[in-house]
């Protein structure tokens, strides 16, 4: 892309030399890129490509909510004898694309309801971006040529219903066919939006949902649904082909399931079933019925009038969400769907999760076991989720950690998502139980854990994964009791955010023991700071790379931190705003069928560790006259700084003052930073140097002898 003579627009062009970057790093391949085209999007905005001004994102979404955004044919990709080729278009083919528009009015004429006009959710709801740039209904993530397939796809599918009702087939065989079909047409408005990447490394076309969340692609690829590419349309059709065949084949000696549809706050069984098994809303994570309509709209319009059982189900342009009338719907936490209101939209998540937990335990025989699947990094989403399981008279029985995320996911590639979900498994909490006391169901817990934790670190469990899988041994202890009081504050009890508190920090304890002792030696560490803590429990995740904002909060809460305060009063951590290495690798090759989401001007989704020499606080492991003491890997960052500036006087000077040579925990520190760092680092060297030198001292006095009276 360059600018034309007169640089009033670009000229597109197709480069065919393009020197591949056979080794390097992450960063090294992203330069490469860089020096190749960097593109004209970025945190900020968008760079015009002729003045070099930058058009910020404000601007980019109020010109798309005026109808501004345009796009431009760039580049058509054909099938040659060497694989896939890259061309001009042709002004035939930039003449089509446009051309489509004219046909749609006739088209969907002959479907019902028309052209999909329904509204997407508000700019506010959780993982939705297009409607912050004009994307404000269904039909408008589509381009024209897009619309014009769909809606002949539809209009076919309606037209076999017909040809099969005149052959003679019965209404059952032309509802389950009729479904079918519906099916490989949602199937493929995962691949004919205007949302859709292309897939780098693998040449060949991604799709819409590689994740829960509608974000702004700025360069999309649009498929010929007739063509051999994948995701066309008979592959899609494939796809449910393949679906229906193993699922014949798999439940074909199954007992045939009697399927209830009614909310999960209706009690069922009167308390004669043995086992309920759920898997519940991950709180604020998908927003699930929001994410459905993009397929619903498509569905309604080829299903509607076949039975009405069907027109009574599609009835409704869009699907169900939460009912503020009769206080029942989907239960997820968004407050887009309460005004904005956060403390009403946990509110009322927090109480539809008792309500449904309540109606499990009238539902369950006495000695019925309920199971609860869930995976979630925020605190506040496992607090909800306790409570809620303990108000509704259960105890904690068991739980396991199970793997059961896909690894290649795209989230798994760009973020540290969990991989493990915890299985509880829930007893009813005997009538007779009585009030605990915190000491001695801390003692309890710690009894329960600590083996347990063995075993998860040995089966390779890290990362929040092994935070929350703690969780399940800890709530044995607590659950077992309908509240748990203070032993030192009468009157006062131990809430679930208080004991989860207790569980986290005995976590992270345990694995800075590992990491001090290199895996091996004492199996919890105690003394060491809350700072020092957290710096080891990220520089051993994620190194001096860019980390996700959501398991840095974790870890944070854990030790009793923020990431504010880790940002701006212990300048430990910078905010970096954009992608981690994973996820720009994963981005490069396009990861799980490949993702694009723009990044707000100032966004925080990322952070990390600041490097010792980018620490140059002059208090900086020094104690101010009110304040609590340095944090140890302060103190270790101005040994480093001094040792680089070659005032070995000022080095031991600083180690007598702080009786660094006989501090334990301060040698483990050091050995454990010099096993973190880069073999043949600066880093490195300066460990290894001011370690020698503190073995070749000998073990210190607390205090220098000539200043002893």
């Amino acid at each position: 892309m360059q600018p034309n003579s007169d640089e009033t627009s670009v000229v597109f062009g197709v480069q065919t030399d393009v020197p591949p970057l056979v080794k390097g790093t992450t960063a090294q391949k992203r330069e490469h890129d860089k020096k190749l085209g960097g593109g004209t999007m970025s945190g900020s905005g968008v760079t015009c490509p002729c003045c070099r001004t930058i058009m910020k994102m404000e601007d980019l979404r109020l010109a798309g909510q005026n109808g501004r955004l345009g796009t431009v044919l760039t580049a058509v990709i054909v099938d040659g004898e060497h694989g896939k080729e890259y061309r001009l278009p042709t002004a035939e083919e930039i003449l089509m694309a446009t051309e489509a528009e004219k046909e749609l009015s006739r088209v969907f004429a002959e479907i019902p309801f028309g052209l999909p006009e329904e509204p997407l959710p508000s700019k506010e709801a959780l993982g939705f971006r297009v409607p912050l740039y004009g994307f404000d209904k269904w039909y408008k993530l589509f381009t024209p040529r897009q619309l014009l397939a769909l809606g002949t796809f539809v209009k076919y599918t309606r037209a076999v219903c017909d040809v099969m009702q005149k052959e003679g087939y019965s209404q059952e065989w032309i509802e389950a066919v009729a479904a079918y079909l519906a099916g490989g047409i949602d199937k493929l408005t995962d691949y004919i939006a205007s949302l859709c990447t292309w897939h780098v490394t693998g040449e060949k076309m991604s799709h819409v949902f590689v994740r829960f969340a509608l974000p702004v692609n700025w360069d999309y690829a649009e498929l010929n649904p007739l063509s051999n590419s994948s995701g066309n349309y008979w592959a899609c059709m494939d796809w449910v082909s393949r679906v229906i065949e193993d699922n014949i084949q798999a439940t074909q000696k199954s007992l045939e399931p009697h399927v209830l549809q009614q909310s999960a706050i209706v009690e069922y069984g009167q308390g004669q079933v043995d086992v309920i098994v759920t898997d519940p809303p991950y709180y604020d994570a998908i927003p699930y019925s929001d994410l459905m309509d993009f397929f619903y709209v498509w569905l309604r319009r080829s299903l509607f009038g076949l039975s009405s059982t069907i027109d009574t189900v599609f009835h409704e342009p869009l699907s169900p969400k939460w009912d503020n009338e009769h206080n029942d719907g989907e239960l997820i936490d968004d407050s887009s769907r309460f005004s904005g209101d956060k403390a009403k939209s946990k509110a009322v998540y927090e109480d539809g999760m008792f309500r449904a937990f309540q109606a499990c335990h009238k539902s369950l025989s006495p000695d019925g076991s309920l199971v609860i699947v869930f995976a979630h990094k925020h605190p506040d989403a496992w607090e909800t989720l306790v409570s809620a399981i303990i108000r509704a008279g259960f105890v904690v029985d068991a739980s396991w950690p199970i793997q059961t995320e896909m690894g290649n996911r795209t989230r798994a590639l760009s973020s540290a998502a969990l991989s493990s979900s915890i299985w509880l498994v829930c007893k009813k909490r005997p009538e007779t139980a009585k009030p605990g006391w915190d000491n001695q169901v801390l003692q309890e817990m710690q009894a329960k854990i600590t083996q347990r934790l063995h075993d998860f670190w040995d089966a390779g469990i890290r990362g929040p994964d092994f935070v929350w899988a703690a969780t399940g041994p800890a709530l044995e202890a607590y659950s077992e009791h309908p509240i748990v009081k203070k032993s030192n504050e009468p009157g006062k009890i131990l809430s679930v955010s208080e004991f989860l508190r207790h569980v986290r920090r005995m976590v992270v304890d345990f694995v800075v023991g590992r990491v001090l002792s290199h895996n091996g030696g004492t199996d919890a560490v105690s003394g060491l700071d809350d700072v020092t803590t957290y710096y080891l429990l990220h520089r051993y995740d994620f190194g001096l790379d860019s980390a996700p904002i959501g398991p840095c909060i974790l870890y944070a809460v854990s030790c009793g931190l923020s990431d504010a305060a880790l940002t701006s009063r212990y300048d430990l951590l910078a905010r970096t705003g954009g992608q981690t290495p994973v996820e720009e690798e994963a981005v490069a090759r396009s990861a799980e069928e490949g993702e694009a989401e723009e990044q707000e001007e100032g966004t925080s989704s990322t952070v990390k560790l600041k490097q010792w020499y980018q620490r140059k606080n002059p208090s900086m492991g020094y104690e101010t006259l009110v304040g609590p003491p340095a944090p140890l890997i302060d103190q270790v960052h101005r040994l480093m700084h001094l040792w680089k500036a070659g005032d070995v006087t000022k080095v031991d000077d600083y180690l007598y003052t702080k009786g660094l040579g006989h501090n334990a925990l301060f040698h483990q520190l050091l050995q454990a930073l010099i096993e973190l760092a880069p073999a043949g680092s600066e880093e490195r060297a300066l460990l290894e140097s001011i370690s020698n030198h503190v073995a070749a001292r000998g073990v210190m006095p607390a205090y220098r002898l000539g200043l002893m009276e």
